[in-house]
C-alpha cells in the first residue's frame, strides 16, 4: 500500500478576499442595478478593516454636491492607531466616473429607490466596495419570494428521485 498524496492547501490571498457583505439586503430590496466603487480611507480605518472589524448592514448611500457618500457604516477603532484614530461612523466618499455619480444621482432622486451596500472585498489591496439601486420591498413581497423559492426547492426534489 502506498502512502496518501497530501493536497495542498489553498493559500488565501489577504489583497483579494471578502470583507463583508449585507445579508439583509437582498432580502429587503429588489435589487436593480450594481456597481463597484472605491472609497476613500484613513489608514487606521484599513488597518481596521483588515481585522474585520466593520459592519455595513445599516449603511446606505447618498449623492451631495455631485459626490457619492457612504453613511452609517460602522469601522471600529484599531486599538494601535492612539491619536491618529478615526471616528468609526464618519461619512466615508465612494470613488465613482462622474457619469457614474450622475447615473445614481438620477436613481436616487427616483422615490421609492436607495442605494445599497451589498459587499465590502479587497481587490489587489484596495478596498471596493459593490453598490446597487435597490427598490424597497414590502413584507407581503417578501412573503411572496420567500413562497416562490420554497415551491422551486419543492420541485427540483421532486425531478431528483
Amino acid at each position: 500500500m502506498g502512502k496518501k498524496k497530501k493536497k495542498p492547501k489553498k493559500k488565501v490571498d489577504p489583497n483579494s478576499a471578502t470583507i463583508c457583505t449585507n445579508r439583509k439586503a437582498k432580502r429587503e430590496y429588489d435589487l436593480l442595478e450594481q456597481l463597484e466603487c472605491g472609497i476613500e480611507l484613513c489608514g487606521s480605518e484599513v488597518k481596521s478593516i483588515r481585522a474585520g472589524n466593520v459592519s455595513i448592514g445599516e449603511a446606505y448611500g447618498r449623492v451631495e454636491d455631485g459626490q457619492l457618500w457612504l453613511m452609517n457604516v460602522d469601522i471600529g477603532e484599531y486599538a494601535q492607531a492612539n491619536v491618529m484614530n478615526h471616528d468609526p461612523r464618519r461619512m466615508r466618499r465612494l470613488l465613482l466616473h462622474r457619469r457614474e455619480i450622475r447615473k445614481f444621482a438620477e436613481a436616487s432622486a427616483e422615490k421609492g429607490l436607495t442605494l445599497v451596500p451589498l459587499s465590502m472585498y479587497f481587490t489587489r489591496g484596495l478596498v471596493k466596495v459593490k453598490m446597487a439601486i435597490g427598490r424597497g420591498r414590502r413584507e407581503y413581497d417578501k412573503r411572496q419570494k420567500l413562497r416562490k423559492e420554497h415551491d422551486r426547492r419543492e420541485m427540483s426534489e421532486i425531478k431528483r428521485p
